[in-house]
């Protein structure tokens, strides 16, 4: 699946879930978890849930190279 043309408006500092991502970049989670598994784009950690996150900063990063 295709990544948006359009950039994504994040804010580099914020922490945006699975599921905004998603929304954001114009993907799947499936394709998301398979970008993340191959190191194309960096997530963290909460630590009290252990959830993952994924950094405005990580998300403009994937994009450039992506597009």
């Amino acid at each position: 699946m295709a990544v948006t043309s359009n950039k994504p408006e994040v804010v580099a500092t914020s922490r945006y879930s699975i599921n905004e991502t998603c929304a954001l970049l114009g993907i799947t989670r499936k394709t998301l978890a398979k970008y993340t598994i191959a190191g194309l784009i960096e997530c963290g950690f909460r630590k009290a849930t252990l959830q993952k996150f994924y950094t405005g900063l990580s998300i403009l990063k994937f994009w450039q190279q992506a597009v």
